[in-house]
């Protein structure tokens, strides 16, 4: 992996966090503002780097590895990019809206909501992102235009699954919240979920005929 690839791998995963999670920490437009901030983050990226985009998820990597679009010698340092991104923007948070929330953002179950029932939503919700960048930022498929699909993935999956989960879909948007809110206790769950999801959507886009993919 080239020192230019982590280096926007991240920078990449901290702006998603920093402003992804700060909206969700101070609160400002409520759950839209929420998902508008994770989602613009994305869009803007997609069409700043084009194919070439940071995946700035480390669900994402695996899906796109298990779709044979990431050599797995390449894994480890996308994920340790995509981490350290997510806890230094959380760290950033800490510094910045310490005093004005505790929450910084961190993605949890919400109360009735079990274990098991967030491993799944969020299994389907990343299901659901990975196949939008396979068939578009992978594939080709729609052109620059097509990009703006991983956008609005993201916004309406956290517009559905974020009073219930927080609708992470991302380790790294969980891992960097988690380790400053003591809160890592429900990390394994989102680890699980999200990488089950991204698992799926790879294989599948693996699995179909090549003519398929474009």
């Amino acid at each position: 992996m080239e020192a230019r690839a982590f280096a926007a791998e991240l920078t990449g995963t901290f702006t998603l966090v920093f402003i992804g999670a700060g909206a969700v920490a101070v609160g400002v437009g409520g759950l839209l503002g929420a998902a508008l901030a994770h989602g613009l983050v994305v869009l803007a990226f997609s069409f700043v780097w084009g194919r070439g985009a940071p995946h700035i998820n480390p669900a994402v990597t695996f899906g796109l590895f298990a779709a044979g679009a990431v050599r797995a010698v390449h894994l480890p340092a996308y994920w340790l990019a995509q981490g350290a991104g997510g806890i230094v923007a959380a760290f950033a948070l800490k510094l910045t809206v310490g005093g004005f929330t505790d929450s910084l953002g961190a993605t949890v179950p919400a109360p009735g909501v079990s274990p098991g029932q967030t491993l799944v939503l969020e299994a389907i919700l990343t299901f659901m992102l990975v196949t939008a960048i396979l068939v578009t930022a992978v594939s080709g498929r729609g052109g620059n235009l097509g990009l703006a699909a991983i956008g609005l993935t993201l916004i309406f999956c956290i517009l559905m699954g974020g009073p219930l989960t927080g609708a992470s879909l991302n380790p790294a948007r969980t891992l960097g919240p988690g380790l400053f809110t003591g809160t890592l206790d429900v990390f394994w769950i989102y680890l699980v979920g999200t990488f089950l999801g991204a698992a799926l959507a790879g294989s599948l886009y693996r699995g179909l005929p090549k003519g398929e993919h474009t």
